[in-house]
Parts: structure tokens; sequence; C-alpha cells
């Protein structure tokens, strides 16, 4: 009898396990792959890992299962579709589109409460371009809209702003949220510098600071 046909079959989901190990340790080692290659699993273990949280927090997060109702009750649902994880640049962690997507940028979180707390960020834009036309070229809007973001996300709690440097000990909220709306409206292409970002965020201040529409206040 020939050795070789009496060799007992190789299983085709064992052959496929094999190599899945292997390209694993492939890519553990470096050995046998390329640097583009090791780049784009990087990025596809990023991409899973912000899929995962993504799902867990659209459906078990208190404040953005909050928003996505409200937002829906506004006449404008957000599907999972339309929350999109992808490679950014380091200067952000996530952004708001007004044709109705939010960016979740991969790989930019420290965990998945700093996810929460963005994603609810970029849902508060949502609700507010949903429900009072925002019009984002208006810095006045933006402001507005920047300050309530910022505001009711978690954006500003205590211990955030300690992990950016930032410690106060008397209106540590305030202050974070005016800083970072100042920020965001220096960003905007139509501002032609920072007194005027400053000056659209003190215009607004006093009533988009107190509007914690939906929430009933500061969450």
């Amino acid at each position: 009898m020939d050795p070789a046909s009496a060799a007992t079959p190789l299983d085709p989901d064992e052959s496929r396990a094999f190599n899945r190990w292997l390209r694993k340790a492939a890519l553990i080692t470096g050995i046998g792959i390329t640097p583009e290659e090791r780049q784009r699993d990087n990025e596809d273990q990023k991409h899973r890992q912000c899929e995962k949280w993504k799902t867990e927090l659209m459906n078990y997060s208190p404040s953005v299962v909050f928003m996505l109702k409200h937002l829906k009750l506004s006449g404008c649902p957000v599907p999972p579709s339309n929350i999109v994880c992808a490679p950014c640049d380091l200067t952000r962690s996530g952004g708001f589109h007004p044709a109705g997507a939010i960016i979740l940028c991969q790989g930019h979180f420290g965990d998945k409460k700093h996810m929460e707390d963005t994603l609810t960020h970029e849902l508060v834009h949502m609700y507010d371009h949903c429900k009072f036309n925002v019009d984002w070229n208006n810095l006045r809007h933006h402001a507005c809209s920047e300050i309530r973001a910022n505001s009711l996300s978690g954006d500003c709690r205590y211990v955030r702003e300690l992990g950016r440097g930032f410690v106060a000990f008397s209106k540590q909220h305030q202050a974070c949220v005016r800083r970072r709306a100042v920020l965001s409206v220096r960003a905007n292409p139509n501002c032609p510098d920072e007194a005027s970002a400053e000056r659209a965020v003190n215009e607004v201040w006093e009533s988009c600071f107190n509007d914690t529409r939906p929430f009933d206040q500061i969450y």
C-alpha cells in the first residue's frame, strides 16, 4: 500500500485554523509579513474594538440611549450605519456631519467611557441640527451647539479635565465648557481669529449653557 494514500486526509477546518494561527504568530513576531500588513492588521483590530464598544453603547449607555430616543422623537432617527468607526488624524476623537453621520475615531479612545462621552457629544450636535436648524457657518450657532455638547456629554467632568492637566476648584465645569467651545469655533473655516471665537461664545453663553434640552439637567 502506498503510505501517502493511507494518510488521514487533512480536515479543511483544521487547515484553516492552523493558517490563522500561523498568521497571528507572524503578526506578533513580525516574521514573514510586511509593515503594510502589520499596519492593516492594527487598523482592523482598532475597527473591531470600536464597533464592539459602539454597539454596547447604543444598547446600554444611559446617555447614548437617551439621545437616540430623543432624536427619533424629533424625527431624526439614527441607525447604527450612520455612526461610523474610521481612522482619523490625531487632533480629534469624533465628528458630526450635517448630512446625518457621526464619525468615531477608532484607536483614539482610552476606554469605553471616553467613547461614550464623545458619542454623546456628537449626538447633541445631531439633535441641535435636527431640532433647531443650526447654520454651522454662523459662528454664534456653532458656539451654542459646542457649549451644549461640551456641557451635556460628560466631556468636562472633573476626572477628564484632570487627565488633560486642567485643575480648578471653582467653576471647573464652566471653565472647561468655555475653553473647549472656543477651540472648536476657532477651527471653523469661517472664524477669522481666536478673538472672534471668544466673542461668539460669550454672546450666546448665558442662554446656551442654561439650555439642557433634551436632558432635564446637566448629565
